[in-house]
């Protein structure tokens, strides 16, 4: 039995302590939260202990999924990974290209696991829609979320479009050349809308939206490549394609549509399943801490975009 254990068992954190409590192979020996009413209602359901502070874990666990704010994750998982237990930490792997470089090294040296929750990798529309992504040219992307009071620690790229980013920058598989983005905060201090485009050195071109703002969820990635087009819905976990056949003699090209054959699972039990893999058999994650630092490094470098023509516009000082 691999012993594991949710530290931070919010809006996400919960659902990972779901999981694990009815994973076979696998024993939840505690939950640890700072709230400790929660905590404790989510030890109680799932049939395991509460723990009010994570220290007292080392030496019980062997894994541990580590939902907590951004600003904490590298010192708790570095913490975690000093001790010799793998860790699952939500994305984005931290505030800084420092801090990501600090938890990468550390669980190289003390030779454990440590994965990236980037969740979208394991929605099984994307698992389907990367099989036949062969030359993409062109990316559209809208991630809209209504208000939540959680996250504000970080902004909508963090918070949202990270996930985009990842997922764009993984099928592309080529160099970016040139960012331009915009956004403005509504509700919160931090950008809470944006809005970025993508060059890459092969041509690509990527429009990604994201707002924390919106009336409803909205989550659609759309691709075009040469003679196909796919639209995906991360929701639904459906993928439409349409192909342009060859013309035959005397007529015009045929364009034929379809969907893509998907097995619908839940994302993030997909992603806790690929995370025991890797820590029973020893192995490289799906999705590694270089991978979770890329996608930080990009997500800063829009940010950073952003507050540019923020200040150029009047809408930040400094």
């Amino acid at each position: 039995m691999l012993k594991v254990a949710v530290i931070g068992v919010g809006y996400l954190g919960r659902h990972h302590a779901r999981i694990y409590a009815n994973m076979p192979g696998v024993k939840l020996v505690g939950v640890c939260d700072s709230n400790l009413e929660r905590g404790q209602a989510i030890a109680k359901e799932y049939n395991t202990e509460f723990y009010a502070d994570y220290r007292d874990l080392f030496g019980k666990i062997d894994a541990v999924s580590l939902a907590v704010p951004t600003i904490d994750h590298c010192s708790i998982g570095c913490d975690l990974l000093k001790n010799k237990i793998s860790v699952l930490i939500e994305k984005p792997i931290a505030r800084t290209l420092s801090e990501a470089d600090e938890l990468i090294s550390t669980a190289k040296a003390n030779n454990v696991c440590l994965q990236v929750g980037h969740l979208e990798r394991f929605n099984p529309g994307v698992v389907a829609l990367s099989r036949v992504v062969t030359t993409p040219r062109f990316f559209e992307t809208h991630r809209m979320s209504m208000f939540s009071p959680r996250s504000l620690d970080i902004d909508v790229v963090m918070d949202l479009m990270v996930h985009d980013l990842d997922i764009i920058s993984w099928l592309v598989k080529s160099p970016i050349t040139n960012i331009s983005a915009v956004g403005i905060p509504v509700i919160s201090p931090k950008f809470d809308i944006a809005n970025a485009r993508l060059e890459f050195a092969n041509g690509c071109i990527a429009n990604v939206t994201a707002s924390r703002i919106s009336s409803e969820k909205t989550r659609k990635l759309r691709l075009f490549q040469p003679g196909i087009y796919i639209s995906l819905d991360y929701v639904t976990q459906q993928a439409a394609i349409c192909s342009l056949n060859p013309p035959k003699t005397g007529n015009a090209p045929e364009i034929v549509a379809g969907v893509l054959p998907v097995k619908a699972d839940e994302p993030l039990r997909a992603e806790l399943d690929a995370f025991v893999e890797a820590v029973k058999n020893n192995q490289n994650p799906l999705v590694t801490g270089e991978d979770g630092r890329n996608a930080l490094a990009l997500a800063l470098e829009v940010s950073e975009k952003i507050a540019e023509h923020a200040k150029k516009v009047g809408l930040l000082k400094g």
